[in-house]
Order: C-alpha cells, then sequence, then structure tokens
C-alpha cells in the first residue's frame, strides 16, 4: 500500500522504522515544527523527521492542517491509507476522507480506556495492571474510532513511564505491520467502543508531581513511577526540592505522621504514608544528578526528618 505517515516523537518513529521494513510504499511523511531543544535552543527536527529524512522519504511539517491548501497538497499525495501516531495535530474531515482507506491511529491503551493525550501514565498513576496498543480506525473524535486490533501486556510494578513508553513502542510497530496485512487480505472486524467505558487521559501538568504524603504507599508509588521521567514526583526536604525516581511499597505498618522518615538503610529511605510505608531508592536534589538512597544516607542525617 501506498502509506502516509504522521508522528512526531520517539513512540511514532518507531513504528515508521517498522513500516520502513515492509513491502508497503511511504509516500510522505508528516510531523510537527522542528522545535528548539537543549540548552543552546537550538531548532532540532523530530524523531519522526529525522527518520525519514535517513530514508529518504519527503517530509511535511505544516502549523495546521486546516487550511485547504494544506489539505490538497495531503489528497495530491494518492495515498492508500494514512498511518497516526502521536502525530499531536487534529486532522479535519477533508484529511480523514482524502486516503482511500482513510486514516488509522495506533494508540498506546487499550481503548475505550485511557483516550487523550497521556494515556501510558494514567495507566499507570491508576494502578492499571495491564495497558497495550489499539489500532483504530480514526473518525473526527478524540480517540473514538472504530478498534481495528488490540493487543495488550502487562504493567509490572517496576515499570516507569519510560520503561513502558518503550515496551508499547515497539509492540506499537509490531501491531500496525499486522493490521495493514489483515487490511490487505480483508481479515478484520472493527469493533465500535463502548463511550460508557472511556476514561481520558488528560495531559501531564508539572502542578501534579507535588507528593501529598496523606495518600497510600501504593498511591504514591504510582505516582512515583508515572512521573518517571517527567514531571518528576518531589516534595520538601529540610527546605531543599527533593525528587523521586525510584521506590516501592514496603509490608511494613507504622503510626509515625505521614511523611515523616522512619529508616534509612543501604535498601532504601522509608516514610510513612496515609496507609502503609513508601520506601524510596532513588532520589535528587537541585543540581545534582540522581543518586541512590545509600549515597544520599552518606550525606544527609534523614531519620525523624518530616518531608512536606
Amino acid at each position: 500500500m501506498k502509506i502516509i505517515f504522521a508522528g512526531t516523537p520517539e513512540f511514532a518513529a518507531v513504528a515508521l522504522k517498522a513500516l520502513l521494513q515492509t513491502n508497503h510504499e511511504i509516500i510522505g511523511v508528516y510531523t510537527q515544527p522542528d522545535r528548539p531543544a537543549g540548552r543552546g535552543r537550538k531548532l532540532t527536527p523530530s524523531a519522526v523527521k529525522q527518520t525519514a529524512l535517513d530514508a529518504g522519504i519527503d517530509v511535511y511539517q505544516p502549523l495546521s492542517l486546516k487550511e485547504l491548501e494544506e489539505q490538497k497538497q495531503l489528497a495530491d499525495l494518492g495515498a492508500d491509507i494514512m498511518v497516526v501516531a502521536a502525530y499531536g495535530l487534529l486532522l479535519p474531515q477533508p484529511v480523514l476522507d482524502a486516503p482511500k482507506l482513510g486514516c488509522v491511529n495506533i494508540h498506546a491503551s487499550l481503548l475505550p480506556r485511557w483516550r487523550g493525550a497521556a494515556p501510558i501514565h494514567r495507566a499507570i498513576l491508576a494502578g492499571d495492571s495491564e495497558t497495550g496498543i489499539t489500532i483504530m480506525q480514526m473518525d473526527i473524535g478524540l480517540d473514538t474510532g472504530d478498534m481495528m486490533m488490540k493487543t495488550s501486556c502487562v504493567i509490572n510494578k517496576t515499570d516507569t513511564s519510560a520503561s513502558l513508553h518503550d515496551r508499547l513502542a515497539s509492540m506499537g510497530g509490531e501491531a500496525i505491520v499486522k493490521a495493514l496485512d489483515d487490511m490487505q487480505s480483508h481479515s478484520i472486524q472493527a469493533e465500535k467502543q463502548d463511550d460508557s467505558l472511556a476514561i481520558y487521559a488528560h495531559k501531564l501538568k508539572k502542578s501534579e508531581s507535588k507528593i501529598d504524603w496523606s495518600l497510600s504507599a501504593e498511591q504514591l508509588d504510582c505516582q512515583i513511577r508515572a512521573f518517571n521521567p517527567w514531571p518528576v514526583t518531589q516534595c520538601d526536604f529540610n527546605g531543599k526540592v527533593l525528587r523521586f525516581w525510584m521506590s516501592k511499597v514496603v509490608n511494613t505498618q507504622q503510626r509515625a505522621m505521614p511523611g515523616t522518615i522512619v529508616a534509612a538503610t543501604k535498601q532504601g529511605i522509608d516514610i510513612a504514608t496515609g496507609e502503609g510505608v513508601l520506601r524510596v531508592t532513588s532520589v535528587q536534589l537541585p543540581g545534582g544528578k540522581a543518586m541512590d538512597a545509600a549515597s544520599f544516607i552518606n550525606a544527609h542525617d534523614v531519620v525523624g526528618v518530616q518531608l512536606r
């Protein structure tokens, strides 16, 4: 098939690389305009753009697809299908209708759960035991189209958003290749979503990174892992911002006030919560790098400190 691919971050680039290994023809790639990055704020191409350039594919970077000229340019490519993954632009109806077989999306959740911008983070934050990839026929709604294929995976108790992202990115590449093959052989049975089960995955806000010690150890562990690598969960430690990168729940009961450091060993820093004890194993102070708990304890007297 002749494919237009639309995507921006590494998650999408993994799928594009998978498609480039098939007999399908990528006739054009759409991605977000270059953005400033790094300390020098130099304009930097997206992961998808770099992948396309390396493969010698034409790249298009419109600010919007609402303009008739942009819609005509896309339609004139004559695609059989448009594959979309974390593109970042809304597709107007004329764009959805332009390819012969419409547009399909690679979405990082088991729809209809976690429609929207941050499905990976929200799944971990909610304590979900599984997630996956849904290949969806796109319509004008937000992740509301018919589901063409689902593939699931377990969310491990050690998963961060970073580790789960990488696993789902690989699954997304495999799923879209199989879905396109099944479309060609007419063996796909699309399924409508049950809108009553839909949950919206709101975009992350930095303000969500502040820890509330009245929550349970289970909830706080999910928050720390969900917000790794961004925005990184944090609290106040003796007037300084202390960021938490990794943690685990320990089977110890404490009557101490939530937020009190009740123990500190090379295994971690144990903190009383609203229910149970949270063991933090990797922390970071302002201006420094993330370090293991043992290194932090060697430099700071922490037992009995009240975190806020």
